[in-house]
């Protein structure tokens, strides 16, 4: 009997990423080389990327060379690469190498395909045997799977879309069915998706992705799969308690609210009657990040606390909130005479009243760099006086302009 297939499962590297003026390059760095040696150790056969591979449309070089070397160093241990796109990366910056990247043993899948062919990936194990059949699905722009139609209400469009997208999947299914068949059967089915589900727990680096709001897909809209790896939601997790459905989560934390979250990827065991198990690997921690709260007079031993887990060479980067009933315009001031020598580095500073949360702009220096062109937008609809129904027809025609600039760049 042939032994188990082992897929790892990873997603939202986000390379490239500016954290509130700090570059992630030597996270990401250490988080390359240490997968590549997990991927060794735990004799991994195919390795799946499932979504924002990249922070933004257009990366840095650097991140670019990362992306690069990390596929040329996981070719050297014999395992398959499959890359698909999300809803930060671009389309054509990911489908620019597709065909040279090819030859290096890694399957790029920027978008969804007229030609579903091009979704569909034989994964094999080292020995060059097939081991699973994979329905490659991407992030799903609306534009990809259906067409606008005249006088659609909000709730016409996101039900429409969630069709749309429930027939992609069932179509490919049907096409790795026959794949399966043709082989011989035996194989188990892999499912990819960069989506938000119902029941997903997200964090505040998540951005909404869809136009025409598709706020979750529903679990039983995916095939019956023997694995489904998604991405887009960062904090790794089982969707609806299923074992076989799974967030496995970013790699490194990419918001403050995900600082405390246990970073990992998946380990998958495939065999030809399903799922066998899924071992979560724990990421190290290669940048400590905090968030702290607490009155003045608390934060010195707090702060104490924290710079337990930094250094001199890697300072702890910390957010803190304070709690005060009276507006302290020294606050910035007071904070920095605290943590003068220890291990420290504030990156942001955010002043608590009761149980609402105040944004002090002009102490954290809060930047459009930090905000999406969504966030943005929906700051300024927050200074008019909307009803509720107003403000979401607005969000939805915004979202609809950006979706054609979008669609023009690319």
């Amino acid at each position: 009997m042939s032994r188990p297939m082992r897929i790892l499962h990873t997603s939202d590297w986000h390379l490239g990423q500016h954290f509130m003026g700090k570059t992630r390059q030597a996270e990401h760095q250490a988080f390359c080389a240490w997968l590549v040696a997990q991927v060794r150790e735990q004799g991994v056969d195919a390795v799946i990327v499932a979504g924002d591979v990249f922070d933004t449309g257009a990366p840095p070089s650097y991140a670019r060379e990362q992306y690069n070397r990390f596929i040329v160093e996981l070719r050297d241990t014999g395992a398959q690469l499959v890359v698909l796109g999300g809803n930060h990366d671009s389309v054509a910056t990911l489908g620019e190498s597709r065909t040279l990247l090819a030859c290096l043993d890694t399957c790029v899948i920027p978008a969804v395909s007229e030609d579903l062919e091009e979704q569909l990936q034989v994964l094999c194990r080292r020995d060059g045997s097939p081991g699973a059949i994979l329905c490659g699905v991407p992030f799903v722009r609306p534009r990809d799977v259906l067409r606008s139609e005249a006088g659609q209400s909000a709730e016409d469009k996101q039900q429409s879309l969630q069709s749309a997208i429930h027939a992609h999947y069932q179509a490919l299914y049907a096409l790795a069915e026959a794949k399966r068949d043709a082989l011989g059967g035996g194989l188990p089915i892999v499912a990819t998706g960069h989506l938000t589900t119902v029941g997903a727990s997200a964090s505040e680096s998540v951005r909404e992705i869809y136009v025409g709001a598709l706020e979750a897909f529903p679990t039983n809209a995916f095939p019956p799969a023997a694995y489904i790896a998604l991405g887009h939601i960062h904090r790794p997790q089982k969707v609806g308690g299923l074992e076989h459905i799974r967030y496995c989560g970013s790699p490194i934390p990419l918001a403050f609210d995900e600082a405390r979250q246990e970073k990992q990827v998946l380990l998958v065991d495939l065999d030809a009657a399903g799922l066998r198990a899924v071992t979560p690997l724990p990421v190290p921690c290669f940048q400590p990040l905090l968030s702290l709260r607490g009155s003045l007079a608390e934060l010195p031993a707090t702060l104490a606390d924290a710079a337990q887990q930094g250094s001199a060479e890697r300072p702890v980067w910390l957010e803190v909130v304070v709690r005060a009933d009276d507006y302290l315009p020294d606050l910035q001031t007071r904070i920095a005479a605290l943590c003068e020598g220890l291990p420290v580095e504030v990156l942001r500073i955010r002043r608590e009243r009761g149980n609402a949360v105040i944004g002090l702009q002009s102490q954290t220096r809060e930047t459009l760099d930090e905000l999406s062109v969504e966030e943005v937008f929906a700051r300024r609809l927050q200074q008019e006086q909307l009803d509720e129904s107003d403000a979401q027809r607005l969000q939805g025609l915004y979202r609809e302009v950006l979706e054609g600039l979008q669609a023009e760049r690319e």
